[in-house]
């Protein structure tokens, strides 16, 4: 006979259900329950981060690099309120994750009750389904739905909200058995038609994005352009989808600012969109006139844009789209992109050997390039820095770049990388943050020491909002409000235990980065950084 648990253990069994290894939060009142049936859990791990958004921020990355749901928790009231930033960049950048907050008892929800607010209604317009659990018996069903529509395509969070009381009830329910919905596959028309318009096409292109990351269809797609001889561009999402170090790999597009020319978009006639979210690069950018012919390749049928006029869809599984096409491949005369590609493989090289300082952002790029690994990580934030790693930071397999893109949220690179590190002990994690964005979570740096994730924060320093004030200054030629005082980088990061460093010439970066990734605690590198042009000028990488 099934020994009876309170409705909290119930919920901590259908996580282990899940293979959930690790739950990102903090303890409050109304999550006293749940907390103690973690604390008696011999497979989940809980991190206790310094702030929710924290912890939001490491269940979306910890989303985004494993396909699986990342989980975060936090009680009712404002440590819910907390957490959705976070989860709105789940949202937009489709990362898996499953929210669990407390709340009141159900007897006090009808009133105005202490730190009570409608949790399910907040939650609602950043999540793909959420739910509160009122009845002891729909525990089960409620977490195994909550994981199936996270991590089912398009992936994005769920959220679970548990009041008080019910988490103290008794129950004798069982997790649900885990299973998995099988990729549909597209209709033999539809890959017939694909295949017509691909044949007629002059100079086809590749769009991509974040859904062939999150298939795990990058070799998938590789095997499709090389077929076809079909250059491939990607977004910001879609980094590494195609290794740089390929041929027919071309730059990321994403920034308003030349990408139609460095990408050769502009000269495309049949734009291939394989995983292509809008969310991701408007297409009204890289389609003004509305002319090319567009072939969507996704999960679901393409949103409705008056520039995404789509003229033939494949809707199904992207690894399965790919691989019919790919059977029907015929041959292409191989494109002329050289001088395209190497645009911004020849802008990196020019500055390597670059004395100026502070330090020129290609600069700081070429030098990470120079340390990282293929299969290690960058994280990179949100601020002027992130248009530059986004454009310029070549990447070899995908998700080893990770941008908050969609909702750009400031301040996921710190907590993300600490899940990232969590995750791969073994790789180099790189944290890329201006220096407005370390100040808005670089109090996860003590959970880091705590929990023992040696990760490295490189930081972008220009004393001001280096993006908001170049869009002031292009708009109105003057600034307003955009500066600010630092403290002390170097001695900030060795107030917590991490190790600090400073860079005070051109040639000091890569030494200081490989001696960052040696030490066994986080590493802060405190980086000055000019963005005005040394050459070139009007190729700055800017969304202006």
């Amino acid at each position: 006979m099934t020994r009876a648990l309170k409705v909290a253990e119930l919920l901590v069994k259908c996580l282990e259900n899940e293979s959930v290894s690790v739950v990102f939060g903090l303890p409050g009142e109304e999550n006293l329950d749940v907390m103690d049936a973690i604390e008696e859990s011999t497979s989940i791990r809980f991190v206790q981060t310094r702030h929710e958004q924290g912890a939001a921020f490491m269940a979306d990355v910890y989303g985004r690099l494993t396909g699986e749901a990342g989980v975060c928790l936090s009680t009712l009231g404002p440590g819910a309120t907390n957490l959705l930033t976070g989860v709105a960049d789940a949202h937009l950048d489709h990362s898996p994750m499953v929210v669990l907050t407390g709340q009141v008892d159900l007897e006090s929800l009808h009133k105005e009750s202490h730190q009570h607010i409608d949790l399910v209604e907040m939650f609602r317009p950043v999540t793909k389904w959420n739910t509160q659990i009122v009845h002891s018996s729909t525990v089960s069903e409620s977490v195994r739905k909550a994981f199936k529509v996270a991590q089912t395509e398009k992936t994005g969070p769920t959220h679970l909200d548990l009041p008080e009381d019910v988490a103290g009830r008794w129950t004798d329910d069982l997790p649900l058995p885990v299973n998995r919905p099988r990729a549909t596959v597209p209709a033999e028309r539809d890959i017939e038609r694909a295949l017509k318009v691909i044949s007629k096409a002059r100079y086809p292109l590749i769009i991509a994005g974040n859904g062939v990351v999150r298939g795990r269809a990058s070799g998938m797609l590789t095997r499709f352009a090389e077929a076809f001889q079909i250059p491939v561009a990607h977004t910001f999402m879609g980094k590494g989808a195609v290794s740089y170090r390929n041929p027919l790999s071309l730059s990321s597009i994403g920034t308003q600012a030349w990408d139609s020319v460095s990408c050769g978009v502009d000269r495309a006639d049949v734009v291939i969109a394989v995983g292509y979210d809008l969310v991701e690069f408007a297409p009204k950018y890289w389609n003004p006139d509305r002319a090319k012919e567009i072939i969507h390749i996704d999960t679901e049928p393409a949103e409705v844009d008056a520039y995404y006029n789509v003229k033939v869809g494949l809707t199904g599984g992207i690894l399965e789209s790919l691989d019919r096409l790919t059977k029907n491949a015929f041959h292409r005369t191989p494109p002329r992109i050289a001088g395209i590609r190497g645009m911004i493989l020849d802008e990196l090289d020019s500055y390597r050997e670059n004395k100026e300082f502070p330090l020129k952002p290609q600069k700081i790029i070429s030098d990470i390039r120079t340390v990282m690994g293929d299969d290690d990580i960058v994280i990179s934030d949100v601020g002027a820095h992130k248009m530059w790693i986004a454009r310029m930071y070549p990447c070899v397999k995908p998700n080893t770049c990770i941008i908050s893109n969609g909702f750009a949220a400031m301040g996921i690179a710190l907590p993300g990388a600490l899940a990232a590190k969590l995750l791969f002990p073994e790789k180099k994690i790189l944290a890329v943050v201006g220096d407005g964005g370390f100040m808005m979570n670089s109090q996860e740096l003590e959970t880091a020491i705590r929990v023992g994730t040696p990760f490295v924060t490189l930081i972008f320093r220009d004393d001001h909002y280096g993006l908001i004030r170049l869009k002031q200054l292009d708009r109105f030629k003057r600034t307003s409000h955009v500066d600010f005082l630092n403290p002390d980088f170097v001695r900030y990061a060795e107030s917590f235990g991490a190790k600090g460093y400073r860079v005070e010439a051109a040639d000091e970066l890569t030494a200081i980065l490989e001696d960052a990734f040696r030490q066994n605690v986080p590493s802060v590198i405190d980086c000055p950084v000019d963005y005005s042009p040394s050459k070139n000028p009007e190729r700055i990488f800017c969304p202006i």
